[in-house]
């Protein structure tokens, strides 16, 4: 049931839409009969509608692979007209069109991930995993930001990581948080075992200067941006 044709498309109804912060909403929709993804994975989603089912984007799965839905977190760029934007309109009971899991981050043993806005969404997905499976203990969240508005399900990664959950915003100083952005300073500061497992991922720039800050300081970091 699982071996499909590369590229087979599917058309599912949204059955959920949840706004998680200013700009960013969770998608829940139907999942397909057989569907399957590993924590991390991705697919691409285009809106069907007229207009827009050619359009298709790479959005990160954020449920686990044994739930009976698919969930999607993604951020709406509202200063260019594009897939993201239309995505904010949607209203439960619309459809997307998806095609099957590819790539993306997988999770290779207990280390630090290094998230950038968007870039935390295959974190999602294989953090929710790591708990259920009781081995969430050992691995570390750092989430960098704008400001405290931006911080995706915050209370949430509070709650399963606790002092292993650290959020630091560049434009802003809010108690709770760190301040300034994901330099070498930061890294010596906030970790001491650079030869464990890294998960990094976010805005390009992002992934290039943080890969290159911990290859500096000894890790073999794995960097795979996929969303803006």
């Amino acid at each position: 049931m699982n071996q499909k044709l590369n590229f087979m498309s599917y058309t599912v109804k949204i059955t959920d839409i949840l706004s998680l912060t200013h700009d960013v909403k969770m998608l829940k929709t139907e999942k397909p009969e057989g569907y399957d993804f590993k924590p991390g994975q991705a697919t691409e989603v285009a809106i069907n509608k007229k207009g827009w089912t050619d359009e298709k984007r790479p959005f990160t799965f954020t449920s686990l692979p044994q739930d009976d839905y698919l969930e999607f977190v993604i951020k709406s760029y509202r200063d260019h007209d594009g897939v993201t934007k239309e995505i904010e309109d949607l209203v439960e009971g619309d459809e997307l069109i998806i095609d099957d899991s590819w790539g993306a981050i997988q999770y290779k043993g207990k280390g630090v991930f290094i998230a950038g806005g968007a870039g935390i969404t295959p974190f999602i997905s294989i953090l929710r995993d790591l708990k259920s499976k009781g081995e969430l203990n050992g691995n570390k969240l750092i989430f960098a930001n704008k400001t405290s508005k931006d911080v995706i399900m915050e209370s949430y990664f509070h709650e399963i990581l606790g002092e292993n959950f650290i959020s630091i915003l560049d434009q802003e100083k809010v108690e709770g948080h760190a301040n300034g952005r994901v330099n070498m300073e930061f890294l010596k500061s906030k970790l001491d075992d650079f030869s464990q497992e890294f998960y990094v991922c976010g805005p390009q720039p992002m992934v290039e200067s943080v890969s290159e800050l911990l290859k500096q300081l000894g890790a073999l970091p794995e960097g795979i941006p996929f969303e803006k």
